[in-house]
């Protein structure tokens, strides 16, 4: 990728390194259509790559595996996996190879905007029209590639694997891998272009490398090819003597001492477990509450810590997930036997670490997922950070608050947790599995009503109907979003609206502009709803909302008001 995608590429020395890697017995070359600085040079290092095969004439034996479905607009990398663009980066592929097959065509990574089925059946077209001989996916889950192989023949997975970065293996994708009969390919194997250079300098990997005589890249890439038979490793070469060092770690044969040194150093790859018996420790227990940010794990946390459990929160802690499971070893470790963790834990490898503590202390895990809606968890959010700031930040001061205060989020980074969710199974390690449904509940504190209304229903001819069946003395507010507007911008709406209802009238409007959203105050998110409830006392599940558009419906729901629409 780096001999394309480098700012101070030099094609020269690129053209050495994929010769250098032919010479020492390199067969399988990775490349992708999205290969290059931006937009503009898509193709760079497919073209690149069939011109250095057909320089030293190993064009029919080389295997070429690339990749589509991902843009390169402004130089960002931006998944697009609808059907036309997946076809046309293949053909553009096609081209660039200059009549070199297609031996492995790989879906880039999921595009959240597409249904997932969709990418994969146009991968299985392409299949089937003969444009490529075999087809994958890349930067999946195990449920990915579950749903895939029921949609296509799927040949192979490529996700990242390395000693230092073991997700694949503890998320179970490797292990499915082979049950499926289905190739694993790892890229970034040494860990990525800003991390291969630490390699040289740890102390194991170099003892090894000095012992075998090789680099500690080598020892690095024969560790990930002793895994499994199924296991393939594509290192990134940018020099001739990294590409030799890559093809000499096929060669090299750890021993058992070397393995056992490098899981000392790395942690040792997870097998696959089968759903736990009953730990032998009675009274013992740890509890896994999960979920994504809003879904009301606290609430739950804080039952069972009045019950006498230790909770171990990364909020209130600090540190990583992994950080976490060693504070949770600590603490079984001091005989502590009845412990809660409520943190995201949206992936079976995140998840993994807990279970893999508990274990060994033998002390069963139960797991509980807060099936939240991404909607309800969002009204949970923003209740949150009213409780904590009083107010809705604006996107600059709201990416200032979130770095500096735990648990709190952007839209964005919030609805990224979603599509990284991997609902918990069994076959995990949990004792047992309990499913929660959010529900939401009317406030026993707060008993007042509220009517808010859509700018957009004022103008409805039905707008009269809504407002008969809502209470018009309760507290009104008009809310919208206006681009570079005000509040003022609806003072005649508020001022026509007190002619109908006697209520006290406010206006709220977000005047951020458009994009993904950068703030909690644009409609359909919940912020103005929820601002305007907290200043007046008001229960939003007494409330009615008067909208025009099914947006407003969902909102509605989400609050869990009534919805009036016109």
């Amino acid at each position: 990728m780096r001999l394309s995608t480098d700012e101070r590429r030099d094609e020269a020395r690129a053209l050495d390194t994929i010769i250098a890697a032919v010479a020492a017995g390199m067969t399988v070359f990775d490349t992708a259509h999205a290969y290059g600085r931006n937009e503009v040079e898509l193709g760079h290092n497919e073209r690149m790559l069939a011109g250095a095969l057909r320089t030293c004439g190993a064009q029919d034996r080389a295997r070429i595996v690339t990749k589509g479905g991902m843009t390169r607009t402004g130089g960002a990398w931006v998944p697009d996996g609808r059907a036309k663009t997946i076809i046309a980066d293949c053909e553009a592929s096609l081209a660039a190879l200059d009549g070199l097959a297609i031996d492995l065509y790989v879906l880039h990574a999921p595009d959240p905007r597409t249904p997932w089925r969709t990418s994969v059946r146009t991968l299985a077209r392409l299949l089937d029209e003969g444009m490529v001989r075999s087809i994958g996916v890349s930067n999946v889950n195990r449920s990915q590639i579950d749903e895939a192989v029921e949609v296509a023949g799927i040949s192979a997975v490529e996700n990242a694997l390395s000693v230092r970065d073991d997700r694949a293996i503890r998320g179970g994708v490797v292990d499915r891998c082979a049950e499926l009969g289905i190739a694993f390919i790892a890229h970034s194997p040494l860990g990525g272009a800003r991390r291969a250079a630490d390699l040289a300098r740890h102390e194991v990997l170099s003892r090894i490398a000095a012992a075998h005589d090789v680099t500690a890249g080598a020892v690095a890439l024969a560790w990930l090819l002793a895994l499994a038979p199924h296991v393939i490793a594509v290192a990134g070469a940018r020099h001739p003597g990294t590409a030799r060092s890559a093809a000499a770690a096929a060669a090299l044969r750890l021993t058992v001492a070397d393995h056992a040194a490098l899981g000392r150093a790395f942690g040792k790859p997870r097998p696959a477990r089968p759903a736990r018996r009953p730990a032998l420790q009675q009274g013992s227990d740890v509890v896994l509450i999960m979920g994504i940010p809003g879904a009301g794990k606290s609430r739950h946390a804080e039952e069972y810590v009045a019950r006498g459990y230790v909770r171990l929160n990364r909020d209130e802690r600090g540190g990583s997930l992994r950080e976490i499971a060693r504070a949770l070893d600590e603490q079984l470790a001091a005989g502590v036997r009845r412990i809660v963790l409520d943190n995201t834990y949206l992936t079976r490898a995140a998840r993994s670490h807990v279970v893999d503590t508990a274990d060994r202390r033998a002390v069963p895990v139960q797991c509980t997922w807060l099936d939240t809606p991404l909607a309800q968890a969002q009204v949970n959010l923003v209740e949150r950070m009213l409780e904590r700031v009083g107010s809705l930040p604006g996107p600059d001061e709201l990416r200032a608050l979130v770095r500096r205060e735990p648990g709190l989020l952007t839209p964005t980074a919030q609805m990224r947790t979603l599509r990284e969710l991997e609902p918990p199974a069994t076959d995990e390690g949990f004792t047992a599995l309990q499913h929660v449904r959010f529900e939401r509940t009317l406030s026993s504190r707060l008993t007042k009503a509220g009517v808010f209304v859509a700018a957009s229903a004022l103008n409805r001819p039905d707008l009269g109907r809504a407002l008969a069946a809502s209470d018009p003395t309760v507290p009104h507010l008009i809310f919208d979003w206006r681009p570079g507007g005000a509040a003022g911008d609806l003072a005649d709406a508020a001022a026509h609206l007190g002619t109908v209802v006697s209520g006290a009238i406010a206006c709220a409007v977000c005047p951020h502009g458009g994009g993904p959203p950068r703030c909690w105050c644009r409609p359909p998110l919940p912020g103005l709803p929820l601002e305007f409830s907290r200043g007046h006392g008001i229960d939003i599940a007494r409330s009615t909302l008067i909208g025009a558009t099914p947006a407003h419906r969902t909102l509605a729901g989400a609050l869990g008001a009534v919805y009036v629409g016109v």
